[in-house]
């Protein structure tokens, strides 16, 4: 498999995703994009109130279960540590909620339970 832009081309298969296999897998793209999105959408949200941030790190942690007779993600928790100066961890904690609910890959994955854990990290 490879994606459109050339930043990924490796294995993509039954083995890369329940197996040992090296290589990635839908849930593992997905978190990606959810992390990518988030910290794109927080960026633009933290700049209309005002802030720049120095740095925004995110990771995704993605669950698949068996529901039924099939697979289905069922949570998605995102990890970001932001380094804004200025910001108190109230705010950092509201801003990031709405860019949680406000980036287009959550808004693609309605119906999927979506936690998100902030650390405010000021130098």
């Amino acid at each position: 498999m490879s994606v459109q832009s050339g930043a990924y081309s490796g294995p993509y298969s039954f083995a890369t995703r329940f197996g040992e296999e090296r290589g990635t897998n839908p849930e593992e793209l997905i978190g990606a994009a959810s992390a990518g999105c988030f910290s794109m959408a927080f960026s633009l949200i933290l700049e209309g109130a005002g802030f720049t941030a120095i740095s925004i790190e995110t990771t995704a942690a993605v669950t698949l279960e068996k529901v039924g007779d099939s697979f289905r993600i069922t949570t998605l928790h995102l990890s970001t540590r932001g380094d804004v100066p200025g910001i108190g961890d109230t705010q950092f904690k509201e801003l990031a909620e709405q860019a949680k609910t406000g980036c287009p890959v959550s808004q693609a994955l309605a119906g999927v339970t979506i936690t998100l854990n902030t650390e405010l990290h000021n130098t």
